[in-house]
């Protein structure tokens, strides 16, 4: 089960659920899972969209993760949300079970949209407006333990070595983006009703570091990208070698703070699972930075080719160019400002709370599997998988609620008092987490998340739930069979 406990103010009984903004991004999508797997309670704010509704994409996240892992996992619970309106957009009843049941947050939604026409649009609407309406949200909502994931680029234009102690230096922006996460950092930190306030500054962030994955194509991989198409469309010589001739601007050798997600995700975990680090700011940077000659080296590898030179930072580009090096150019112009300058991003903080967790390094063979993982995923066009859930639990948990109380009551029955709280955690897809109540006014009920003062807890596979509901549907009127696990 989730670790559940007290508000430390407390007049009401709360479990402490966390809610976490920007679950369906890359970054957050690693945070569902790790944070899960802690044993952490876990409410997600998500939106629908045009074709899947809140519970099927989360239900695409985590059924991406049960197969990765080969095991089921909790299912958070669901509120219907938008960081970019107020209120965050939610219904009077998700508010009210907010209130009873949260005790902190991590903001993680944000836009990485470069550049915006105007302040109503993105990246503006997300980043600065959208922390407005947390920071409200909380407030209102008594939530004082907030989490929020900035960026190591809040440093915008400065040069050097960058505290994890400083922010607002009088620096200019590179573009939108780091301004508005900048500023959204200051009003966090100006939030004085928050009573602890962790923040976590990652650099650019890159895929898994183990397997490849990634759901975003920005950074690091648009350029794997462009590598990979100069590549297939290039016809190898006798030898094999494909001559992909291009000469590039730079020296080769500028560094780049660039980290797996996979690691991102979990030292946010970790510090987050330690509140004797909570408080601080983390920069989330690599000690061993890439270059833009290791990533060529290493696509020269992976693709059996050769011919890009270093030409320096001062080379002109001319009308002779070719068609690959026309290419790169277009393809590069969006991230051209952080090509030649990317300063060094105090860790201490970071060596002090994670000493265990050091960065992984990204070598050839890393990057060997990002060109592998963005191949097999057609860079992004891969069509996912479809989301299955046999059986709707909540519906067959609210049809057998007598039974599954007296069960209870039956194995348990020092707790056959008037007024009965029995967790409820069933793991896998359609599972989730419910609190069966039994009072003498109101009778039995289901109601979302497990309270913290629930006498027992419930524990059963949402797939084994589903086939008993399927074989006693078969069977005409033949019981449920309900084989739940009980833990104290």
């Amino acid at each position: 089960m989730g670790r559940h406990g007290q508000k430390p103010s407390g007049e009401k009984s709360v479990t402490r659920y966390t809610i976490l903004t920007g679950g369906t991004g890359l970054v957050g999508r690693y945070l569902v899972r790790d944070l899960l797997l802690e044993g952490h309670a876990l409410a997600l704010l998500i939106r629908p969209t045009s074709k899947l509704s809140v519970a099927d994409r989360v239900e695409e996240i985590l059924q991406f993760w049960e197969a990765q892992l080969g095991r089921p996992l909790s299912r958070p619970v669901l509120l219907d949300g938008d960081v970019c309106r107020e209120g965050l957009g939610l219904a009077h009843e998700d508010r009210s079970w907010v209130e009873r049941h949260c005790g902190s947050l991590i903001h993680n939604a944000a836009s990485l949209t470069f550049h915006g026409e105007d302040r109503a649009g993105e990246p503006w609407r997300t980043n600065l407006d959208g922390t407005r309406h947390v920071l409200e949200f909380c407030r209102t909502a008594g939530i004082r333990d907030l989490h929020y994931v900035s960026t190591a680029y809040v440093a915008g234009t400065r040069s050097g070595v960058i505290y994890e102690t400083e922010l607002d230096c009088g620096q200019s922006f590179r573009n939108e983006y780091e301004q508005s996460k900048c500023l959204a950092e200051k009003e966090v930190r100006a939030a004085s009703f928050l009573d602890q306030l962790t923040v976590y500054r990652p650099a650019v962030i890159a895929g898994d570091s183990r397997t490849g994955y990634t759901s975003t194509y920005h950074g690091l991989y648009m350029y794997l990208q462009l590598i990979s198409v100069i590549n297939r469309n290039t016809e190898p010589d006798e030898n094999g070698v494909r001559h992909t001739d291009m000469r590039l601007n730079m020296t080769g050798d500028e560094p780049r703070n660039i980290v797996p997600v996979d690691w991102v995700s979990e030292v946010i975990a970790t510090i987050f699972g330690n509140p004797a680090f909570h408080g601080q700011t983390y920069h989330l940077s690599p000690a061993e930075r890439l270059t833009p000659r290791q990533i060529i080296e290493a696509g020269y590898r992976y693709y059996n080719s050769t011919g890009v030179e270093f030409c320096g930072a001062e080379m002109q580009i001319d009308q002779t160019v070719s068609t690959a090096e026309r290419a790169t150019y277009e393809s590069k112009t969006m991230y051209e400002a952080y090509e030649h300058s990317d300063p060094v991003f105090d860790t201490t903080n970071l060596r002090r709370a994670v000493p265990q967790l050091p960065c992984p390094v990204i070598d050839q063979a890393m990057l060997h599997r990002f060109f592998k993982y963005g191949e097999e995923d057609r860079w992004g066009r891969r069509k996912p998988g479809d989301v299955t859930v046999p059986v709707r639990i909540a519906e067959v948990l609210a049809g057998n609620s007598t039974e599954i109380l007296a069960r209870f009551i039956a194995q348990n029955p020092q707790h056959d008092t008037p007024h009965v709280k029995l967790g409820i955690d069933i793991v896998g897809p359609g599972g989730g987490q419910w609190t069966l109540l039994r009072d003498s006014q109101q009778g039995t009920r289901l109601e979302r998340g497990i309270a913290a003062d629930v006498c027992g807890v419930l524990q059963e596979s949402a797939e084994r739930l589903a086939n008993s509901v399927l074989k006693s549907s078969s069977s005409g009127n033949a019981p449920l069979t309900l084989n739940l696990a009980i833990s104290n």
